[in-house]
């Protein structure tokens, strides 16, 4: 039996982090909840996360930082950043830096399902 991915949700939007994860855990995912680009990288599921799911506007860090820092260290994730606050200079910037997927809300669950099979390279 294939291990199930891990898929960490970084939202500071209580509603939006859990409806997302909930989702993802009906979908066969292991999935937890972050409410901080900093209590995601203060935790233990860091290095065992699979895919990072992240909201681009977050007090302190936002969701491109997150995923900079984390290639910055060597320790790149699979990223999807999602926002709804459309900004096509920062779509443009968080592609090019290589992030897997831009999401905007309110997204469908095909539209989501789809970045995850691409960042994990799932056929």
């Amino acid at each position: 039996m294939p291990i199930k991915p891990l898929i960490a949700v970084v939202d500071d939007d209580v509603s939006i982090r859990d409806g997302t994860t909930s989702l993802l855990r009906s979908l066969g995912f292991i999935a937890t909840g972050f409410s901080s680009a900093d209590e995601f990288l203060k935790s233990k599921h860091i290095r065992s996360t699979s895919c990072l799911i992240t909201d681009v506007q977050m007090p302190g860090m936002t969701g491109l930082a997150l995923y900079s820092q984390l290639s910055a260290s060597g320790n790149p994730i699979p990223t999807i950043l999602m926002t709804a606050h459309p900004d096509n200079s920062i779509r443009t910037q968080a592609l090019s830096a290589g992030v897997a997927g831009y999401l905007l809300k309110p997204f469908t669950e095909k539209d989501l399902i789809d970045c995850i099979e691409s960042a994990l390279s799932i056929e």
